[in-house]
């Protein structure tokens, strides 16, 4: 290449992925010694993919998707596991003397040159995302000779036992170390090991979506099940009664806790582990999809001393995300955070964290009578489920002290309805209510692949219907980096509700809905569908998704 290289900066602003503010706030804001790739793609303002694209034209090396990529698994001896993932390389074929390999960064040339001296080939490179090298490292690597060896014959149930607690070489223990690996690069929440009558399906749910991830033979499920259960502290010899556990580990050099639930089905246990990536937890309130209006009103609701803000939506809709992030916003050496949750999920530090433990008496309401004794100015309470906790939650709010906590309700206003349906006096709940956000998870549509159309003329007349103009809508091909979805990653739309005197006037009358929607209306409350219908329109997400989990 005789031309003078451009910096990569310059690339990106040129062709358009990237405005000058951006490269340069990404500049001045980044680590030392930190890439400025990898410190644009932290921020989100670019994707691996485009990433990608813009350093192949750089350097004149090709770009490779290992999505179904023929993979020749004999050359995988020359590259140990752990030296591929550390390094991020996999090699892809090998032509006379020289090895092609995919690198996440080509320009790596201290590892380049290990590998030329390790392996005796010439190396020549490729570049990959490297969330495609991870996936084909975890998914090709253990295909080996003990993986066969396990599916072939079941060793007697005694031998399990002692090879799953102690061996870490055991292919049960790698079996279930590449479960979590996977579960992990595809960024996925849970993992469900469902078993069946002739064979064990594992499951991932990501972006909220269950998939089929593989199938096993039916006599692995018993080292499986005994092998996690060890994992989380488990009774390994009980197989009648539900249980609950938990496991801390680390997955690719990243702690990952790991929420356990094991349940006695007719065909043995099934085990679905919920994964909170800790390094990943996300702590910040403007990166959770807030529309302004909704982020200034919410930030006015939780930075009052006192009242009671409650989050609501669907299992599995970002409540405790939004929770924590409202939490480690408060967070400061003046005040002191108690919460009492089941079970805590992530551990913030600086903030004291209770687990109610049912079997010793300890309930939300014990709890919350407990921690009004210990001078708190902020309460977190996991959830309101009954009206004991509702009444306490409420009398604390009402004596000086700011609580937040989430109920399941459809959405904002049937909140109001909830807790007087509870048996909570309406003039409590009118007297203590700050606001209520209730919230959804939407997939979004994967930047790698997304392309502009026409709106068809049944989304134009969901759109006039809510008063709103629409004349392109952004939808997702599916390509390698997307698994062929189309969508990539999670966002959530907001209905934050604040509760003013009008409104206040009418839950104390114990008015119908229809007048709480009234006022909602008059005090330009946008309500879950408007907020969804507004990230359609600046191309986040689709339609399909926002009535998939919004029906007015």
């Amino acid at each position: 290449m005789a031309q003078e290289r451009k910096r990569l900066g310059d690339l990106l602003v040129e062709s358009g992925l990237l405005t000058e503010e951006q490269l340069q706030s990404a500049l001045q804001e980044k680590s030392e010694g930190q890439k400025l790739g990898d410190a644009l793609l932290q921020r989100g303002y670019i994707t691996e993919q485009q990433l990608i694209e813009v350093l192949e034209f750089q350097l004149g090396i090709p770009h490779v998707s290992l999505y179904r990529y023929p993979f020749d698994t004999k050359l995988f001896s020359l590259i140990p596991k752990d030296a591929a993932k550390r390094n991020l390389i996999i090699p892809l074929k090998k032509e006379g003397n020289k090895l092609f390999v995919a690198m996440a960064d080509p320009m790596d040339f201290y590892t380049i040159e290990d590998l030329r001296l390790a392996t005796g080939f010439q190396i020549d490179t490729a570049i990959a995302t490297k969330d495609d090298i991870l996936r084909s490292i975890n998914k090709y690597y253990d295909t080996d000779d003990s993986f066969e060896e396990l599916k072939d014959g079941a060793p007697e149930r005694e031998k399990i036992e002692q090879e799953t607690i102690t061996d870490q070489d055991s292919p049960v223990v790698r079996l279930v170390n590449q479960l979590l690996s996977n579960a992990v690069t595809q960024k996925s929440s849970d993992i469900h090991i469902d078993p069946q009558e002739t064979k064990v399906i594992i499951r991932y749910r990501v972006d909220g979506i269950l998939r089929t991830e593989r199938s096993l033979p039916k006599h692995m499920q018993s080292m499986l099940t005994a092998r996690i259960k060890i994992m989380a502290n488990l009774d390994i010899t009980e197989h009648r009664i539900p249980q609950d556990g938990r496991i801390k580990t680390n997955v690719d050099f990243r702690p990952i806790d790991l929420r356990v639930s094991t349940l006695p089905t007719v065909y043995g246990e099934k085990i679905v582990l919920r994964l909170l990536d800790l390094s990943s937890a996300l702590n910040d309130l403007g990166k959770l999809g807030f529309n302004k209006l909704n982020l200034n009103r919410f930030q006015s609701m939780i930075e009052r001393p006192t009242g009671i803000v409650l989050i609501t939506g669907p299992t599995g809709s970002g409540k405790s995300s939004t929770l924590y992030a409202a939490l480690n916003k408060l967070n400061s050496e003046e005040v002191n955070i108690i919460t009492i949750e089941d079970p805590v999920e992530y551990q913030l530090e600086g903030i004291n964290q209770i687990q109610t433990n049912a079997n010793v008496g300890l309930t939300f309401a014990k709890g919350l009578r407990a921690i009004l004794r210990q001078d708190p100015n902020i309460i977190m309470v996991g959830e309101i489920r009954d009206r004991e906790t509702a009444e306490v939650a409420i009398r604390a709010s009402l004596t000086g002290h700011l609580v937040l906590s989430t109920i399941h309700t459809n959405d904002s206003l049937s909140t109001v309805t909830r807790l007087i349906d509870m048996g909570v006096e309406p003039f409590l709940v009118a007297s203590s209510l700050s606001g209520i956000v209730a919230q959804r998870l939407v997939r979004k549509v994967c930047r790698d692949c997304a392309q502009e159309e026409a709106p068809s003329v049944r989304e134009i007349e969901i759109f006039k219907r809510r008063g709103m103009t629409i004349d392109r809508i952004v939808r997702g091909r599916g390509c390698a980096s997307c698994n062929m979805t189309g969508y990539k990653g999670r966002l959530a739309i907001h209905e934050v509700l604040t509760i003013e005197d009008d409104m206040r006037k009418v839950i104390m009358n114990n008015e119908p809905l229809s007048k709480l929607r009234e006022h909602a209306i008059r005090s330009k409350t946008i309500f879950l569908l408007d907020d969804g219908l507004y990230k359609v329109k600046q191309g986040y997400t689709t339609t399909e998704e926002i009535l998939r989990v919004a029906i007015e």
